[in-house]
């Protein structure tokens, strides 16, 4: 595959891969898991709950909440400096007209990013850098965030290559931060 014909067939491959996952138009169990696994990562969600970690919870989970809500930003930065670059439309679909009203691109998935880079960081948090009583949070973390990018395919607000990409961007700011803990640490 070289050239422009190459990057066609490349782009149809990925269109038909993430096709044949769509369950957006087929009511049952799987579209409704898909459902649930899609809007779990949604920033709002995500924010609001941490908000009330940080309020309610011990010095510990304080300090992790103020943490996910930095790698939150992080993230939806980079993502939307992307997104806004590359403009890739989203699948055409009914389901998630919230995402396709408040944001019509869908390179790379914001949300696999954002599953990505916090599962990441819960792993670092939890680990001997941090609080190895924790690791539990990671580890469920770790096990959630694929899920969460394969709804949003199922769903068809993705592409495959946009929550592969989404995911390999928020493994790198995930791994960024896991560096920066240790060295930070001092700041939350």
């Amino acid at each position: 595959m070289t050239g422009a014909n190459g990057w066609q067939r490349l782009l149809a491959l990925d269109q038909e891969l993430s096709r044949r996952m769509w369950v957006a138009e087929r009511p049952g169990l799987l579209r409704n898991l898909a459902i649930l696994f899609a809007h779990s990562g949604d920033s709002w969600l995500w924010g609001l709950g941490l908000i009330l970690l940080w309020w309610l919870g011990s010095a510990e989970w304080k300090s992790y909440a103020l943490w996910m809500l930095a790698i939150i930003f992080v993230t939806a930065l980079s993502v939307f400096a992307i997104k806004f670059t590359v403009k890739r439309s989203r699948p055409a679909g009914e389901w998630g007209q919230i995402y396709r009203r408040t944001d019509p691109h869908s390179f790379p998935s914001g949300h696999a990013a954002r599953a990505m880079a916090l599962a990441i960081l819960g792993l670092a948090l939890g680990s001997a850098l941090h609080s190895p009583g924790q690791a539990w949070f990671g580890w469920l973390l770790i096990i959630w965030a694929p899920l969460v990018m394969l709804a949003r395919v199922a769903m068809a607000v993705h592409y495959l290559s946009d929550v592969l990409a989404g995911a390999l961007l928020g493994a790198g700011i995930g791994m960024l931060f896991w560096w920066a803990i240790p060295r930070l640490s001092f700041l939350l």
